[in-house]
């Protein structure tokens, strides 16, 4: 007896410890107990009683069971008396139980119809999933400037305090879309349309996670949503629109543009490019890529993460200095782009020299006839450095 009180003691102790730990980490990137919209406000608003009561009924518990080890533990006595046959007893302890989950699941259902209205939406854009990033297709919407389709990847831009609608689908398995700090969870499942409703209180960028198991790099499967105000929205909604210019000489950057449509834009769009003869250069990654699609890259340095926001653009003073400004000068600071100085190479560099060693791919080209030959993923492209040295210096560019 006295070596397991012993041991619940320790795992007390181990448990009191981790809830200490827990209560330090502040301002975590993916805090579901941090909401910055009204769609998270009101999971929050049911969470917290919800955890409340349920915290209650366990310490309760927990009492009954402590209080049951010490008072009735064999001392060599009699069986004590038997509570079976006490209809008061037995009845209590099934409508309590029943009261309190008919309470909790009146204010959960009314929650699950407030975020399923979409009748108040200002805004829409379509997200669709696929192994292992997200894409974003803003449909033509004059009231916010968006003229023609705007395509992109990896972190979703919105105008701050408008609700927007997403439509969320994928192109191969089930995925999951999660922004915790503005709604709860939304599978993205082929051949169907999910809804989900997004609204931040103010500029920043607002870190997500795919939450459903999708293939070797899940964990690397990220999001982010970047809230930025009206007139800052409507700037990046025109620089979007833009086509690249065509580069020439013998710069870095016109090598690099070189070096990209011969490797890349097999699968990688870059508006703006074209071939000698002056026809568009059209990205095909249907004949490549498993899923049919790769990122449009035609702003790639306009966003500061890259691989399904797994990594950064930025270097770490750089990122701290986005991520950490005030709602007020946040804007200037992303719609700068990525610059030379703040590009953090070690990460890109090691990708384009080698994407499915930095990122599981599942692109083995032993195994393509799985696949009818075609790659999940970003294969290896077999680069030099050279060759991307001049990538890097033309990625850049693009804003």
């Amino acid at each position: 007896m006295t070596h397991t009180l012993r041991r619940f003691r320790r795992a007390a102790l181990t448990g009191a410890g981790l809830l200490v730990l827990a209560g330090c980490a502040q301002d975590a990137p993916q805090d579901f107990f941090q909401p910055e919209g009204p769609n998270a406000r009101k999971i929050d608003d049911l969470q917290k009683p919800v955890f409340l009561t349920a915290g209650i009924v366990g310490l309760i518990v927990f009492g009954v069971i402590i209080y049951a080890m010490f008072k009735y533990r064999d001392r060599g006595q009699a069986i004590p008396e038997q509570t079976h046959g006490k209809p008061a007893l037995e009845i209590g302890l099934t409508v309590l139980p029943a009261l309190i989950l008919a309470v909790v699941g009146t204010f959960t259902a009314r929650a699950i119809f407030d975020l399923a209205d979409e009748s108040d939406t200002e805004m829409v854009i379509n997200v669709t999933g696929q192994q292992w990033w997200w894409e974003y297709d803003y449909p033509v919407q004059s009231a916010y400037g968006i003229e023609r389709p705007i395509i992109t990847s990896g972190q979703l831009v919105m105008p701050v305090g408008t609700k927007v609608l997403l439509r969320v689908t994928s192109r191969d398995v089930i995925h999951s879309y999660w922004i915790p700090k503005l709604n709860g969870k939304k599978d993205a499942v082929p051949g169907r349309v999910h809804t989900l409703r997004l609204e931040a209180d103010q500029p920043g960028i607002y870190a997500g996670q795919c939450t459903e198991f999708c293939g070797l790099s899940h964990a690397n499967m990220r999001m982010e949503a970047v809230a930025l105000s009206k007139d800052d929205f409507a700037a990046w909604v025109a620089r979007q629109q833009q086509p690249q210019p065509m580069l020439t000489g013998d710069s870095p950057e016109a090598l690099g543009q070189g070096v990209f449509i011969a490797q890349c834009s097999r699968c990688h769009q870059v508006d703006g490019l074209t071939r000698a003869d002056g026809t568009p250069i059209i990205a095909a990654p249907d004949e490549n890529v498993w899923a049919g699609a790769a990122p449009n890259m035609t702003h790639f340095a306009s966003r500061n993460t890259f691989a399904g926001a797994t990594w950064d653009l930025l270097d770490d003073e750089c990122r701290a200095d986005v991520w950490e400004s005030d709602p007020a000068s946040f804007g200037a600071k992303y719609l700068a782009g990525v610059t030379s100085e703040c590009l953090a190479q070690s990460d890109l560099r090691a990708w384009l020299r080698n994407a499915p060693g930095k990122k599981p791919m599942y692109s083995d080209p032993a195994k393509l006839d799985e696949t009818g030959g075609l790659y999940r993923g970003m294969p290896y492209l077999g680069l030099n450095e050279d060759d991307i040295d001049s990538l890097i210096a033309y990625l850049v560019t693009l804003k």
